[in-house]
């Protein structure tokens, strides 16, 4: 059984999602009219309940299920990832400032040169993992290696449908972020590492699955020497005209097949660490 993270059914402590209080359009009910400010009235009820105004409710599980729903629309199959989705606070995973499109389809930048990607695409990637030959049927992928942890969206995904997540950043203050925005949810099943993800991480080799944030030139060996037979790894990968495509590599007894797959940007692989 999938372990879980968190303290309620569904992954997650209670009190983050905050519903909103005003209509919305569509379901038969007078909408408040908007008001630049609150009426001070309002204002101390909500100071004498010490509550937060939710505001247009964009950081609520309802607008979650709309992103999940979308994602299933546009034919991610794996419903363990689904909930996975339907269940991970992405606004917690960005500047507060960018909480109000943490549910749109977008990337969102998350410092240091980086952004954390979209949903439609962390999606798509982790749903390629799901059909490798290695992914159990009661929707976990075993061990995963993550190379570019980022701000920790992903790894939290990943986190609720793998036995174990190794996720690598090289860049520190994005792993000190990270760590973070990861340690409230106790995730005993995740190991970060400051590191070179060019390199891997072969003390806990071989994986099932690795999924990769930065698209270099071709594939680094140390990844696919690190995939166990049966794995399979979803990085981009620089392809013919200098653009990226995503690039699906399985590994058999006899050694590494690969597949192209759709156009994709994501940041350069480097190596090193900062």
């Amino acid at each position: 059984m999938t372990r879980r993270p968190g303290n309620r059914p569904g992954g997650f402590p209670l009190g983050l999602d905050r519903l909103a209080s005003t209509a919305t359009p569509g379901n038969g009910a007078a909408r408040e009219p908007l008001r630049p400010q609150r009426l001070l009235h309002q204002a101390a009820q909500d100071a004498s309940r010490l509550a937060v105004p939710s505001g247009l409710g964009l950081d609520s599980a309802k607008v979650r299920q709309r992103m999940v729903q979308r994602l299933r629309a546009d034919g991610v199959r794996s419903e363990a990832l689904l909930a996975a989705m339907s269940q991970v606070p992405r606004h917690h995973f960005v500047d507060t400032a960018l909480a109000i499109q943490a549910y749109e389809d977008t990337s969102l930048p998350i410092g240091h040169g980086q952004t954390i990607s979209k949903p439609s695409v962390v999606a798509r990637m982790i749903d390629l993992l799901f059909e490798g030959a290695n992914a159990r049927r009661d929707g976990q992928l075993g061990q995963v290696l993550e190379i570019g942890t980022g701000c920790g969206y992903q790894t939290a995904v990943l986190a609720c449908v793998a036995r174990h997540v190794v996720s690598i950043e090289r860049v520190r203050p994005l792993f000190d972020k990270a760590r973070t925005h990861l340690a409230e949810w106790r995730l005993n099943q995740v190991r970060l590492v400051h590191g070179d993800g060019m390199l891997g991480h072969g003390s806990r080799a071989p994986y099932d699955s690795v999924i990769a944030a930065a698209g270099g030139d071709d594939l680094p060996q140390a990844w696919l020497d690190q995939l166990a037979v049966g794995g399979r790894l979803v990085a981009p990968m620089v392809v013919g005209g200098g653009g990226q495509a995503l690039m699906v590599v399985d590994r058999t007894s006899g050694g590494w097949s690969r597949h192209q797959q759709e156009a994709v940007h994501f940041v350069p692989l480097k190596s090193g660490v900062i």
